[in-house]
């Protein structure tokens, strides 16, 4: 991985599409910040987002771009619109849905930089049982947790 000694840039309309868990686009790699940072967008639908999860190795900063989105982190919950952000630190069961009724879009970023690569890995992998999911899943430091554990959200 080179240094991070150079401005990182992703133009408008630029990013590399990955098809997995919806719709993301990948606009800044691990690998053009010297790992520090990876960024992507995420296309959600009305009434989807991730199960409860924990990330074990990063940070996530989201900004919504566009729509309406509760976020839930340990036993806290907020709604944000367009504009609005939050940042959900690592270790910690959290997970977003679009609450609103037409798709909504996020920033994301995460620190250090690596999980953007989450979905252009299961895109390729395509796992198709829940234990193949956990199992890529867990390649990138992240637990989804179990229905029953589910309390939070």
């Amino acid at each position: 991985m080179m240094t991070f000694t150079q401005a990182a840039v992703s133009p408008s309309g630029c990013g590399t599409l990955a098809m997995a868990f919806g719709r993301h686009v990948i606009r800044m790699m691990a690998a053009s910040t010297g790992g520090s940072l990876g960024m992507f967008e995420a296309f959600v639908p009305a009434g989807e987002g991730p199960p409860l999860h924990v990330h074990e190795r990063e940070d996530e900063f989201f900004r919504v771009l566009a729509g309406r989105f509760g976020f839930w982190c340990a036993g806290d919950y907020v709604e944000l619109a367009e504009g609005g952000c939050i940042a959900l630190p690592r270790g910690l069961p959290h997970r977003f849905r679009n609450v609103g009724k037409v798709e909504g879009r996020l920033m994301v970023v995460v620190t250090p930089g690596g999980f953007e690569s989450f979905f252009p890995i299961v895109e390729l992998s395509r796992p198709e049982t829940p234990e193949q999911i956990a199992s890529v899943a867990r390649g990138f430091g992240l637990t989804i947790l179990p229905e029953g554990d589910r309390k939070v959200a």
